[in-house]
């Protein structure tokens, strides 16, 4: 018991080693810039979702209305509010609205998070207006929670009144603050899993009973890489899309306002912007390190890459440093391929890349020494007598 409870302690316990300066293995130079794409969208813009760093812009910082990609606000301050499960009954009021609809009736049972459900893959208005009364009272309360988060977020030529998007005079954004939205919403763990879905199983009714949503987001299927997020049509917007593609560790952000050929503005926008990454090596492929071991047959393991470490960056690392997280040791037996340790690796202060480290060999436990024999009285006098 003692055992189990001090390794469970050590298994808290980080030793930290850095290494400042480290130089990569044959570091490239930065990637030469790909030609930049015609894009059919009136506004377009793709940012690193890491730094916010711009990649491509067209009239990016021009006001414009941005229909269904409202309720990427709305659907992150729903689940922002608290418990995902709150269940709340839908009033006529709710779901009295034009346009797209999750199909909510007056008296049904349904949770914040299957709103959140239908607004992000049906574009459900009315999940949209019954999320904006349960949480604020009514729709122009809650559009001031829409622009005090908009606030927050850095999206200074936003300008919320509808949680829906449906148009209406003054409801207006921006590509690039819209992308700042996106980046905002997939640091939601909840919010990303459920824009990332082609179709969810959910409940709701009176009673409730189960109902699958499909998503309108055609983009998950057609680029690879693909985890969201928002689609958005009206007659005055045009075609507006916000999404986002992770690839090698990378996730870029998109978004189209007005824009006849918006899944082919988007493909185009990312391989644009993928372009503009090169791989580099962060350590050598063979580096190893050394944990201590108790009770093996060695009194060190040794700990190695499964694959040489890389990440995908614009430009090579200035300050490239090593940072090693092991436990202050393990005991034996550990068995070859755990992992024991992480190797974090940073350009100052920028993480690049997170590694795991494995055993490279098996430490097998140390067998025991022969306990001693103790001999009894008799054998003693027979021992003494026959050596006499």
């Amino acid at each position: 018991m003692i055992r189990r409870n001090f390794r469970r302690c050590a298994a808290l316990v980080l030793a930290l080693a850095l290494a400042a300066g480290l130089r990569p293995a044959g570091a490239a130079q930065a990637p030469k810039a790909p030609a930049e794409p015609a894009v059919s969208a009136r506004h377009a813009v793709l940012i690193d979702a890491a730094d916010a760093a711009l990649l491509f812009a067209k009239a990016a910082d021009t006001q414009a209305p941005m229909a269904s990609t409202t309720k990427i606000m709305t659907a992150l301050l729903l689940l922002e509010a608290g418990d995902p499960e709150v269940q709340l009954t839908a009033t006529a009021e709710m779901v009295t609205v034009e346009g797209t609809s999750m199909g909510l009736r007056a008296g049904d049972l349904v949770t914040r998070y299957t709103l959140a459900c239908g607004m992000l893959l049906s574009s459900g208005n009315d999940a949209a207006n019954a999320a904006a009364i349960h949480l604020a009272g009514s729709q122009q309360a809650f559009a001031l929670r829409m622009n005090a988060r908009a606030t927050q977020i850095g999206m200074t030529r936003t300008n919320f009144i509808t949680p829906s998007g449906l148009d209406t005079q003054g409801h207006c954004s921006t590509a690039y603050d819209m992308a700042l939205l996106g980046r905002e919403a997939l640091r939601n763990a909840l919010f990303r899993g459920i824009c990332g879905q082609t179709q969810i199983r959910v409940s709701y009714g009176n009673p409730p009973y189960p109902r699958v949503l499909h998503n309108h987001n055609r983009l998950l299927s057609l680029v690879e890489g693909t985890v969201g997020l928002k689609t958005g049509y009206t007659k005055k917007s045009g075609r507006c899309l916000v999404s986002a593609c992770t690839r090698s560790g990378v996730t870029l952000i998109a978004v189209t306002l007005n824009a006849p050929n918006d899944w082919e503005d988007h493909r185009k926008l990312y391989d644009y912007g993928f372009a503009c990454y090169e791989t580099y090596p962060l350590d050598e492929a063979g580096s190893t390190f050394a944990l201590p071991v108790t009770g093996g047959k060695t009194t060190t393991a040794r700990l190695g890459f499964l694959m040489a470490p890389t990440a995908l960056l614009r430009a090579s690392p200035k300050n490239l440093r090593r940072q090693l997280l092991l436990r202050p040791f393990e005991y034996a037996p550990l068995p070859q391929g755990r992992v024991a340790g992480t190797v974090r690796y940073y350009d100052g202060n920028t993480l690049l890349a997170e590694v795991p480290l494995t055993v490279l060999s098996t430490v097998e436990v140390r067998p025991a020494a022969p306990t001693p024999v103790k001999k009894g009285l008799w054998a003693k006098i027979r021992e003494r007598l026959n050596k006499s």
